[in-house]
């Protein structure tokens, strides 16, 4: 018996996410049609599809023979890339959409046809934050291999996470930074919020990094870190961590979401410094975090302090020296010595850990123009008003004078102590932790802002070359060698300036 004649499209349209079937039967020996059928439906492939795609058709007689042959098949879609308005799509690297198509001769379908077209469509990724497994056999070893088994943060399928957050609705967003957004998320097996961090296409966290990060904080468990729940790498690079319904410190000190009493700002100041001396001493290696900053500091229920963004975060044997080619960190939080010869350190941590230290005391940036210029730097103008003994007028206006006088010295001195100008000077974390609890006596700082006039890298260096970001986490990099000088002058109160670097 011969066949009809049978014509299939199959199309969708990533915009409107419409996928639309139309099937027409046409007589015998006529191009007359005798039958359409059309269906749609609206489903988001992007959450479905795998980056490597297959598309093709088979069917089958039974027990029937059937001569009926294949003559063309049809199936066209519009690129599925994501439309990120922060994309910045680069030229000569365009979006492939899937354009195969099913072609139905004679009954092939409906009553087996013999035969099988098929295409295989690679997807290009256009941004470096679009990724799979097979997109980045590293991401797959370093992350897959050691985590995915056992206890502990877990993968998550990008279509979990998808839905977690609305799609990544602009309304769950809670923060944005250099590396990209934070949206807040539910995971109903887990029956909690979540917050999922998305890394954009402009972040230099890339696989090696964003592979460093999970490596790193998977590993790490303290009341102070914040805790990674998963992750997941199968169109972006996804970290899944612990939701902080507080925010970020910067939040409360800067942006007036709340104002923040002393004794919660002295708890935050001594959870981060036992935080950081977790990693400094406590754990099986030395961690760098390398970007302490307020906006690193987030904040839970409780306003309990706990560090987080360990996308710089290194890692050092104790007591061993290790040198990379990549260094990053935050203007106004970044050590002289740091940004002079491009090596971070324990040291350069510590430096950091003053400067938001006395953040929480005075409550402003580290430098800020709209001080005036005797005051834009904030450790030069604290130190300032130590020397005069007046330190305790630093503090915070908005706390109207409500706060512990002889703590907020306290707190202010050792901030001072940490963000030293010569890196030898500064205590370790411990000591600083020895002088919060008031376990032993204050330094005795020099009345003036030292100026170091010699420096030899720290024992425990461990970068090479400089990338800096700035004050809103953005990262931008540049190559630098190592600097073979051993002078350097440190910012002092005369000169009222920081130091100058060469991005060139």
């Amino acid at each position: 018996m011969e066949g009809k004649t049978n014509n299939a499209t199959i199309s969708y349209n990533s915009t409107s996410k419409n996928l639309s079937v139309a099937f027409t039967t046409f007589a015998p020996d006529s191009n007359v049609t005798q039958e359409m059928t059309h269906f749609s439906y609206i489903i988001d492939l992007k959450q479905y599809l795998p980056d490597l795609v297959v598309v093709g058709f088979s069917a089958s007689t039974g027990n029937y023979i059937s001569l009926n042959k294949i003559i063309s098949w049809n199936f066209s879609s519009t690129s599925l890339g994501d439309r990120d308005t922060n994309s910045n799509r680069k030229s000569g690297n365009n979006s492939i959409g899937l354009a195969v198509g099913l072609g139905i001769g004679g009954c092939a379908v409906l009553l087996g046809g013999l035969g099988l077209g098929w295409f295989i469509m690679w997807k290009k990724r256009e941004r470096a934050g679009e990724s799979s497994d097979d997109d980045y056999p590293m991401v797959h070893e370093l992350i897959d291999d050691e985590f995915g088994k056992g206890a502990g943060p877990r993968k998550f399928s990008y279509s979990e996470l998808a839905q977690a957050t609305s799609n990544f609705e602009e309304g769950e967003k809670l923060g944005e930074g250099g590396f990209g957004g934070v949206y807040k998320g539910f995971i109903p097996d887990l029956n909690s919020y979540v917050a999922v961090k998305r890394i954009s296409s402009s972040s230099k966290q890339g696989p090696k990094e964003y592979a460093s990060e999970v490596k790193i904080i998977s590993r790490l468990r303290h009341r102070n870190l914040v805790q990674l729940i998963g992750w997941c790498h199968e169109r972006k690079f996804l970290l899944v961590y612990e939701f902080m319904p507080n925010g970020s410190l910067d939040s409360h000190l800067f942006k007036e979401q709340s104002l923040l009493t002393w004794e919660a700002r002295y708890k935050i100041a001594q959870g981060l410094a036992s935080g950081l001396f977790y990693l400094h001493e406590e754990w099986e290696q030395c961690v760098l975090h390398r970007d302490i900053k307020s906006s690193n500091v987030m904040l839970d229920s409780n306003f309990n302090a706990k560090l987080g963004d360990f996308g710089l975060a290194r890692l050092v044997d104790h007591g061993k020296q290790s040198q990379t080619t990549i260094l990053a960190g935050t203007m106004g939080y970044m050590a002289p010595d740091y940004l002079n010869t491009g090596k971070a350190s324990k040291e350069s941590d510590v430096y950091s850990f003053g400067v938001v230290a006395l953040e929480i005391a005075c409550g402003r940036k580290p430098i800020d123009p709209k001080f005036g210029s005797s005051k834009v730097n904030m450790v030069e103008w604290v130190w300032e008003l130590y020397g005069e003994d007046r330190v305790n007028e630093a503090a915070d206006p908005k706390l109207c004078g409500d706060f512990d006088k002889k703590q907020m010295e306290c707190l202010m001195i050792v901030g001072l102590w940490c963000a030293h100008p010569d890196y030898n000077m500064r205590p370790s974390i411990q000591q600083a932790i020895q002088v919060l609890n008031f376990e032993v006596p204050l330094p005795n700082l020099p009345s003036k802002m030292p100026v170091a006039t010699y420096f030899a890298p720290p024992k425990s260096l461990s970068m090479l070359s400089i990338d800096i970001s700035g004050s809103q986490g953005g990262q931008t990099e540049s190559s630098s060698g190592q600097t073979n000088s051993s002078q350097f002058i440190a910012p002092s109160s005369t000169t009222n300036s920081h130091p100058k670097i060469s991005l060139g």
